[in-house]
């Protein structure tokens, strides 16, 4: 997954799911078109995609873009809530990116996370979104038993 050392400015290498996140499941071709087109409209130069494995919980590849990034200026995420669920290995995570001077870009939910005042703005829309799955979830209980 080496990526060569282009004169291009502002190169990111996409990241996508083949699984589902937070109830959702994307087709990754679907995904690919959202993460170019948004590369075109904020001009990012798009490296092809690694597709995250479809193991619960894996993000070998997401550590494999992180470590290949020292020709890349950051990676362009479909969404936000592909990173990892757990708030220690998410935060864990973008603070690997930040340390190396990279951003992280989600197309989806159009942000990016440059710096820490950023990471602190997506943290609050973790628990947001996480607080709301939980919710959601609980009635979906409450309205499952009282339908059997």
């Amino acid at each position: 997954m080496s990526t060569q050392n282009y004169s291009v400015k502002n190169k990111v290498r996409g990241y996508i799911f083949s699984r589902s996140f937070m109830s959702e499941r994307i087709p990754q071709h679907i995904q690919n078109i959202i993460l170019r087109d948004y590369c075109k409209k904020k001009s990012l130069t798009y490296f092809l995609s690694g597709v995250e494995y479809t193991q619960e919980n894996s993000y070998l590849m997401l550590n494999s873009i992180i470590s290949d990034l020292k020709n890349l200026d950051g990676i362009i995420a479909y969404s936000l809530f592909q990173f990892p669920e757990n708030n220690t290995e998410r935060k864990k995570v973008f603070l690997k990116i930040l340390k190396k001077k990279k951003v992280v870009y989600f197309a989806c939910e159009d942000l990016k996370v440059s710096n820490i005042k950023d990471l602190e703005k997506v943290e609050k829309i973790w628990l947001i979104k996480k607080s709301l799955k939980n919710y959601l979830n609980e009635d979906y209980e409450k309205i499952k038993k009282f339908c059997n």
